[in-house]
Order: structure tokens, then sequence, then C-alpha cells
């Protein structure tokens, strides 16, 4: 564990704690520039929401890729920053209430979000830096990578991370994680269904946007039908997810990408989206 909890020197980045980057193939990638625990504090959460939202709309943005500046992905909440509160009149009852809000309005706007989200994982994700891998909709890490929910050892149960954890892996998995709150390798992390792959540290980055690219190519209508629908089924009995989902796929048969995918299969060609920019991101 030693050697997972290592810190890289985080690179020269722009002094906010949300960098943005641009790549080609309509990538979006953010990166927690709070190093170097990479906290989720209330500027880097704001930080978040405002770029999720500025996303929904960009045509630009086809697929987002939220990643981390440093070798530790994120130590969760800033222990630091809800400890000053305790000097309030309330002792910080209401603004632990608020962050927490605000934190679990940023993991639903991810599950939410009309545009894949995917996780870069290198180094720690732990508490609600945890939570933000599971709300995300894929998620790579490299081989130096650790996930845990260690609010236990502290005396403040990981309750909100425990919502993303729960719905991504099975319910032992999570309490064995949350009760005894250990670490878990990236090996295990991809076992129990919190991860989708581990890579090296070099190759990280480059599978990461190889990945987000090749979803980038799809049509954006598709994967924002296709990516609601799953959520919106997987909380439904059998009987009511398969009405719903039917009468989603009869929905989108309609739609002008399904006519073009379909046309350009059946005529042995690639298809033309009709609603990708032609600018390529």
């Amino acid at each position: 564990m030693a050697e997972i909890l290592k810190i890289r020197t985080p690179q020269a980045l722009e002094d906010k704690p949300l960098a943005r980057e641009r790549h080609e193939g309509g990538v979006l990638r953010l990166i927690l520039n709070n190093p170097p625990a990479n906290a989720l504090s209330d500027a880097l959460l704001d930080g978040l929401a405002e770029a999720l939202l500025e996303a929904q709309d960009d045509e630009r943005c086809r697929v987002i890729i939220i990643a981390a500046n440093g070798h530790l992905f994120s130590s969760g909440h800033d222990l630091k920053e809800l400890t000053k509160h305790r000097e309030d009149g309330d002792k910080g009852a209401k603004y632990f209430k608020a962050l927490m809000e605000k934190c679990a309005a940023v993991m639903q706007a991810i599950v939410h979000h009309p545009k894949p989200v995917i996780a870069e994982i290198d180094g720690l994700a732990t508490a609600a830096g945890c939570q933000l891998v599971a709300s995300c909709d894929l998620a790579i890490a490299s081989e130096d990578s650790a996930f845990c929910t260690p609010g236990v050892h502290i005396g403040l149960f990981c309750s909100t991370p425990m919502v993303a954890l729960s719905r991504n892996v099975h319910r032992k998995h999570a309490m064995e994680m949350l009760l005894t709150g250990e670490a878990i390798d990236p090996s295990h992390a991809r076992e129990i269904g919190l991860i989708n792959r581990v890579v090296p540290v070099e190759y990280l980055t480059k599978i990461t946007l190889q990945y987000a690219r090749n979803i980038a190519k799809k049509s954006p209508a598709t994967l924002k039908t296709g990516k609601q629908a799953f959520y919106q089924q997987a909380d439904m009995n059998l009987i009511d997810a398969y009405a719903h989902t039917a009468q989603v796929m009869a929905d989108n048969m309609l739609a002008d990408s399904a006519k073009e995918g379909i046309g350009a299969f059946l005529e042995h060609r690639d298809p033309s989206w009709p609603d990708v920019p032609d600018d390529n991101g």
C-alpha cells in the first residue's frame, strides 16, 4: 500500500480547482486540480457542477473524462474545510448538510448527464473520491490505483459514497468496503464491478482517450437515449423494465439516427450521423 499512496509531482495546470482539456473527436477531459489530495472541496464541487452543466448543450463535447492531477485521484471531502465550520453557531450543521447535498447533486448530474462520463483513475480514490468513480458510467484505472471507503476509521461512516457504491457492486462487497474501511487493489475492484479495466500507468490516459473517442463516434442522440434508459430501468421491476425499454426502442426506431444507422448497416457503409458536428470536436 505504501507504493499506492506515493504521490507523484502534479503537472503544471491552470490555477483553478478544475482544469479542462479538449481533445479531438469530441472528448472533454475534466481534471481534478486540487493537489496533492484532490479533495472535493466546495470550490472543486462547484467547478465540476459548472463544467457538467455547460457540457450538456455543448455540441463539441460528446464524451466526458474525469481525471486528476497527480498520483492521488481524490481523497474525498476536505476534512480541514469541514472542521473549520465546527466553529459556526450551529457547530456546522447547516454547512455539513449543504455540502453533502451539493456533492450528491454533482454525482447525480453525472448519472443523469446526456453524455457518457468515464473516470480515469491513477492512485487512491477514497470516500467521496470512490463515490465519484462509482458514479461514472465507465472507469479505467492504472495498476497503481486503490479504492476505499474509510470513514469508519474516523467515526464518519461513508453513507453518501455508499449510495453509488451499492449500485455498482454486490451488497456484500459494498458492505465489506464500508465496514472495514480497507483499500482494495484495482484487480479486485474490477472483479467486483467497480471499474472496467486495469492498465499500466504509462498507458492510462491514452487508453482512456481511445475508449472515449470510440464512444464519441456513435450518434449522440442514441447515446443519450441509451444512457437514460439504462439508469431508469435499473430501478424498475422486471415487468416495468421491459415495458419501459420496449417503448424506448420503439421511439428510437423512429429517430433519424436509427434510420441512418440501420440503412448504413444494410448498405455495408459507414453511417453518417445527422447529429454529429462537422468540426469533429
